[in-house]
C-alpha cells in the first residue's frame, strides 16, 4: 500500500471509493490540528498509521480531505481533531478522542466499543467507533428501486427490526434472529397481513450504551452514525456485509409489495448533554452541530434526550439532505418518518420558524420527490404542531387521533363530535380542501406507549421494569383495564376486551387517512402494561409468535378488516367523505339511534353515519356505540331497493364477527340492534338497485 498522501478533493463528504484509491474529507471549523486514523482491521486496538493533515495542501474553507491511492473498500478509519476545549464559547475540542466521521457508511468495533471510555479523559481507540469505507456501487440490485406510490391505500406496520425475530420461538434461524435476514424469513407473514408498508424503528448505528445503569437502549431513539445501518442488526459480522443484508431486505421486501419506511433521528445525536461522551459531533465542531445555550457551556434539551441537532444551520441542513438521498439513492428506501419532527422547526437559537428551510429543503428535493415524508409533529417541550406543520407534501402522526378514538371507545362522554372528524380524514384539522386525507396517519397505538392488548387491560402504567421506580413513560394513556387490572381467567372480562380491541381496529381501518399498525397488535403482543420499554431487550419488547396461534381470532380479524378496506374504492379517496371535491353534497350524513338525529351532546357515547359513494355505487351505514346497554337503531333505506348487508358486528362471535362482502348476511328490518361498546358497519346490496355489482 503506497503511503502517498495527495491534497485530495472537498467533496463529497465522507470516505469515497474511487478505482485507485479512497477520498476522505470532513468538516472542521475550529480545529487546529486534525488526524486520519487508518486500521488494519475493524477491531485492532491502535491505528496502523497517523496522517496528520497539512492545513495548507488538505485544507479548503472548513473542510479537511486527503487522498490515499491504493486503499480499499472496506478500510477502517477515525479522525482526532485538537483545538480550543472552550465550552464558553462553544467549543469542546478533545485532541486524545477517536472521531467517528457523520459521513460514515458503515460501523466497525461496536462489539469493543464502551461509551464511558470516550467520557473520560485519555485515549479512548481501542473502546472506539471507526467508520468503513464502503463502495455504495459494488452490490448488484437486480433492478430494484424505491416503489412508486401505492394506488391503493399504504397501510403501514411500525416494526424493530430485531424484536420482530428475536425471540426462540419466531422460527427464524438462530443465526438470523433479530437480523435484517431474519425479517426476510418473516415476509410470507407481512403479506398475510396485508400490509403494504413496513415503518422501521431506528435502523440507523445508534449507541445501545446510552441508557440507565443496567439497561440497553433497544428501541434505536440515540443515532451516532446517521448513513449507516445498525451493525447488530446484521446476521454478517462484516461492516460490508452490514450494509449489503439491509440492501437485501429492502430488495426482497419490494419484491413482496413491500414499501421500506425509516424512524429517522435528526433531533438529537448519542453524544447527550455536556457530561456525555465525545463520539463525533461534538469533537469535530461542537458549535456548529448543535444548538447551545446562551452562555455556550450547556446544550438546549428541546428533544428531552440530552441535546438539539441545529437543523437549520447551514452545515447541518446539508448533513442531512446528504443523509436522506443517500438512503433513498443507495439504499431505496421508500420514506422517512421523522423523530420529534418539530425540533426542525426551531432556528440556531432554539426559536420556532415559521418557514423552516430545512423542511422546505426535505420537501422539495428532487432526488427525494417520489419518498413518503411523515412527521411526528410535536417535540420534548410543548411545540405541537399536529394540524399545523409546514409544507405540501408532509404527512403527519395524528396524534388526535389516537387520543380522540381511545378516548370515545372507553366510553369518555362528549366525543361524538371530534370522533365523526376523525372518521372523515380530521378536516378540523386538516381544513384545507385539497388535502388528501392519506397526509393524516391515524394510529391508536405506536411504540411508544401501551400496545392494543395493554390498552384494554391496564388502567395505569407498570413500568417498575425500567428501574426508575414508576417515573417514566406517559401517566395519561386513555386506557381501560375492562374490570380488572392485568391478565384475568374472567371470559367475561377477556371477551369484553377482544370486543374493545375489534372497536379499535375496525375505526382505525375504515377511517379516512393512512392507518398504522403497531408490530403485534394483531396478536395480542403485551408489555405487561410498561408503557416505554426502550430500554428492555427482552420479551417486553420481543415479538411472541406463539400469540398467532393463541389469538387467531384477533389475527383473522385484522386481516380481513384490512382486505375489506383494500378492496373498496372509496377507502382509497384522497377528499374527505364531508366535503369531496368537485361535488355539491357531502357522501356522508350523520345519524344517532334515530336517523337525521345525531346527539353531540356532553354525554353522547353513540354516533352513526351513512356513507354513499356514488362513484362505485356502494354505501355504507357505520354504528358506533361506546355505550354500555344495548340500543336499538333505526336504519335508513337503501337508495335503489334492496336490504343491508352486515359486514361486521364486533359483538358477534367469529365467524360472524367480520364477513366478506360476497358472503355477508342479509340483515331484515330497519333496526339494528346494537350490543353495548361495540361496531357494526353495514353495506348495500350489492345491486343496489343500480344493475351493477359493487366493488370488491
Amino acid at each position: 500500500m503506497s503511503k502517498l498522501v495527495l491534497p485530495g478533493k472537498s467533496f463529497p463528504l465522507g470516505a469515497t471509493v474511487l478505482p485507485d484509491g479512497i477520498n476522505f474529507c470532513v468538516f472542521s471549523k475550529n480545529c487546529t490540528d486534525l488526524e486520519l486514523l487508518l486500521y488494519d482491521s475493524p477491531t485492532a486496538p491502535q491505528p496502523s498509521r497517523v496522517i496528520r493533515l497539512d492545513p495548507q495542501m488538505n485544507r479548503t474553507f472548513y473542510y479537511w480531505h486527503a487522498f490515499l491511492p491504493g486503499l480499499l473498500p472496506g478500510q477502517v478509519y477515525a479522525y482526532r481533531a485538537s483545538g480550543p476545549f472552550a465550552p464558553e464559547r462553544g467549543h469542546r475540542f478533545d485532541g486524545h478522542k477517536v472521531l467517528l466521521d457523520p459521513y460514515a457508511r458503515a460501523v466497525a468495533n461496536a462489539q469493543n466499543y464502551q461509551r464511558e471510555a470516550a467520557r473520560r479523559p485519555g485515549d479512548n481507540s481501542p473502546y472506539a467507533l471507526r467508520g468503513v469505507a464502503v463502495d455504495t456501487a459494488a452490490y448488484d440490485w437486480e433492478g430494484d428501486a424505491p416503489l412508486p406510490r401505492p394506488n391503493r391505500r399504504r397501510v403501514i406496520y411500525e416494526m424493530h427490526v430485531d424484536a420482530f425475530t428475536r425471540h426462540p420461538n419466531s422460527g427464524v434461524s438462530p443465526q438470523r434472529r433479530g437480523t435484517f435476514a431474519g425479517v426476510i424469513e418473516k415476509i410470507p407473514y407481512l403479506q398475510s397481513l396485508g400490509i403494504n408498508a413496513v415503518e422501521l424503528l431506528p435502523v440507523q448505528h445508534f449507541d445501545d450504551q446510552d441508557a440507565p445503569s443496567g439497561h440497553r437502549n433497544y428501541w434505536g431513539y440515540t443515532p451516532i452514525a446517521f448513513f449507516a445501518p445498525h451493525s447488530t442488526y446484521s446476521a454478517d459480522p462484516n461492516p460490508l456485509g452490514i450494509v449489503n443484508e439491509f440492501r437485501d431486505m429492502v430488495k426482497a421486501l419490494h419484491r413482496a409489495g413491500i414499501e421500506v419506511i425509516l424512524d429517522v433521528v435528526f433531533n438529537h445525536t448519542a453524544e447527550g448533554d455536556h457530561r456525555g461522551p465525545t463520539l463525533s459531533f461534538r469533537g469535530l465542531e461542537n458549535r456548529a452541530y448543535y444548538i447551545l445555550e446562551p452562555d455556550q457551556g450547556y446544550y438546549s434539551n428541546f428533544s428531552g434526550c440530552g441535546n438539539t441537532l441545529n437543523t437549520n444551520q447551514s452545515i447541518v441542513r446539508r448533513f442531512i439532505i446528504d443523509c436522506l438521498r443517500y438512503w433513498v439513492a443507495e439504499m431505496h428506501v421508500d420514506g422517512f418518518r421523522f423523530d420529534l419532527a418539530s425540533v426542525m422547526a426551531r432556528d440556531e437559537w432554539g426559536h420556532p420558524l415559521k418557514s423552516p428551510p430545512i423542511l422546505w429543503e426535505i420537501e422539495s428535493d428532487p432526488i427525494l420527490a417520489g419518498t413518503e415524508i411523515i412527521a411526528e409533529a410535536w417535540d420534548a417541550v410543548g411545540l405541537y404542531q399536529v394540524g399545523s406543520f409546514i409544507g405540501h407534501r408532509w404527512a403527519e402522526w395524528n396524534g388526535k387521533f389516537r387520543d380522540d378514538l381511545r378516548r370515545f371507545v372507553k366510553s369518555d362522554g362528549g366525543m361524538t363530535g371530534v370522533l365523526a372528524a376523525r372518521l372523515v380524514g380530521s378536516p378540523d384539522l386538516y381544513p384545507h380542501p385539497s388535502r388528501e386525507a392519506q397526509r393524516s396517519i391515524n394510529f391508536v397505538t405506536c411504540h411508544d406507549g401501551f400496545t392494543l392488548n395493554d390498552l384494554v387491560s391496564y388502567n395505569q402504567k407498570h413500568n417498575e421494569a425500567n428501574g426508575e421506580n414508576n417515573r417514566d413513560g406517559n401517566d395519561c394513556n386513555f386506557s381501560w383495564n375492562c374490570g380488572v387490572e392485568g391478565p384475568t381467567e374472567d371470559k367475561s372480562i377477556e371477551t369484553l376486551r377482544v370486543r374493545q380491541i375489534k372497536n379499535l381496529l375496525t375505526f382505525l381501518f375504515f377511517s379516512q387517512g393512512t392507518p398504522m399498525l403497531l408490530m403485534g397488535d394483531e396478536v395480542r403482543r403485551t408489555q405487561k402494561g410498561n408503557n416505554n420499554t426502550y430500554a428492555q431487550n427482552n420479551d417486553l419488547n420481543w415479538f411472541d409468535w406463539t400469540g398467532v396461534k393463541r389469538h387467531a381470532e384477533i389475527l383473522r380479524f385484522t386481516q380481513k378488516v384490512i382486505a375489506l378496506t383494500a378492496a373498496h374504492d372509496i377507502f382509497q379517496e384522497p377528499r374527505s367523505w364531508a366535503n369531496p371535491e368537485g361535488h355539491t353534497k357531502p357522501w356522508i350524513t350523520w345519524h344517532g339511534v334515530r336517523l337525521n338525529q345525531p346527539d353531540w351532546g356532553g354525554e353522547s357515547r353513540t354516533l352513526a353515519a351513512w356513507l354513499i359513494h356514488p362513484p362505485s355505487k356502494v354505501q355504507y351505514y357505520f354504528i358506533f356505540n361506546a355505550y354500555w346497554e344495548v340500543l336499538n337503531f333505526e336504519l335508513p333505506s337503501l337508495r335503489g331497493g334492496g336490504r343491508w348487508r352486515r359486514l361486521i358486528d364486533t359483538a358477534q362471535p367469529p365467524p360472524d364477527d367480520i364477513s366478506a362482502v360476497e358472503s355477508a348476511p342479509m340483515h331484515k328490518g330497519n333496526h339494528y340492534r346494537v350490543e353495548g361498546r361495540s361496531v357494526v358497519i353495514l353495506i348495500g346490496d350489492m345491486h343496489e338497485g343500480t344493475g351493477r355489482k359493487a366493488t370488491q
